[in-house]
């Protein structure tokens, strides 16, 4: 028999982010994911501290730490320090950064390099000695100083497209994140899906300022992303020529990465609202919006495909209450 994907929650780590872990721990969430993009919000690791102090039972996870931004000593001592707060809760995923990178006007770390990584910080927490930059590194915390190895967290991959799954396999994670259905499906153990969206009211459609608002950014992400690999191709996109001119008049070449990301699939900037407006309907295609029921029966189907878990992503002024009624439909 097929099992039904328990739902969790993903948040950028803001201010309020501990009472927005707090309710979602009150809500039934299983666990609370938390973005890795210092250039876009505060930093992941002090906000994990944070809601591990803050909640009690829900698990917390890096949605997802980004190799390149930190030493993998600095990776590991504070994964040490977040389990040492939170025992038995912490999952840490890794992925390549797409938008934390190029919000720094950087690529996305190589695959290579992501699995180089991971390995380490693997064995950094199990009291290796590991060679980095041709210096060895270990663990050296004296009882009462610090975490110490061995350190059990379980690390995962952000996976999607068939590179992903390839390292994540060569890597033997014990699961993945990603933004669809892997390409073998329900052979991981555990398949952390990244849905956005809103669950729509009775009598709501595209044109409802709330629907907009909430929907809007998960759709504003897609265009950033054809902009960001394809450049001029967002044109062909509803309101995507006004949009590009609108970023090119703001900030020269070389600095437009600057403003392009901002709001990532949190909330909507005047140049994005504007270019969602354009867009019509098309605002509720990605991601997960619709009534209820319609919310409800994806859980089914992407339990089938083997997803073990949903990760919603709340966006707009009210992300209490969008956490409430996906809670409500997830559990319907």
């Amino acid at each position: 028999m097929t099992s039904r994907p328990r739902y969790s929650c993903a948040l950028p780590p803001t201010v309020d982010v501990v009472e927005r872990a707090a309710l979602a721990e009150r809500l039934g969430y299983h666990r609370v994911w938390l973005f890795d993009s210092p250039a876009l919000h505060g930093d992941m690791w002090i906000a994990l501290a944070r809601v591990a102090a803050g909640t009690g039972r829900i698990g917390l996870a890096t949605g997802v730490a980004v190799p390149g931004l930190r030493h993998p000593m600095v990776t590991a001592s504070a994964i040490g320090s977040v389990d040492e707060l939170a025992p038995g809760r912490l999952t840490v995923a890794f992925g390549t950064g797409f938008t934390a990178r190029h919000a720094l006007g950087d690529k996305p770390v190589a695959w290579a390099d992501l699995a180089r990584h991971v390995r380490r910080v693997r064995a950094l927490l199990h009291g290796a000695v590991v060679d980095i930059g041709g210096r060895p590194c270990q663990m050296m915390q004296l009882p009462g100083t610090g975490p110490r190895p061995p350190i059990d967290v379980p690390l995962w991959v952000a996976a999607s497209g068939p590179k992903g799954d390839r390292v994540a396999r060569e890597l033997g994670v014990p699961g993945v994140v990603t933004t669809g259905v892997p390409p073998e499906g329900g052979t991981w153990t555990e398949c952390a899906l990244l849905r956005f969206g809103t669950v729509l009211r009775a009598g709501e459609d595209h044109t409802a300022s709330r629907v907009v608002e909430a929907a809007g950014p998960g759709y504003a992400s897609v265009v950033h992303a054809v902009w960001q690999n394809a450049g001029t191709a967002v044109d062909a996109l509803p309101g995507g020529k006004a949009w590009r001119t609108s970023v090119e008049a703001e900030r020269p070449e070389g600095q437009r990465h600057l403003v392009v990301h901002q709001g990532h699939l949190s909330r909507l900037t005047g140049r994005d609202r504007a270019m969602v407006a354009a867009a019509g309907p098309a605002i509720l295609e990605p991601g997960w919006t619709g009534d209820a029921a319609s919310v409800a029966a994806r859980f089914g189907e992407a339990g089938a495909a083997g997803v073990t878990e949903v990760v919603y992503v709340p966006a707009g002024p009210d992300v209490p209450g969008e956490l409430t009624a996906f809670a409500a439909a997830a559990g319907s």
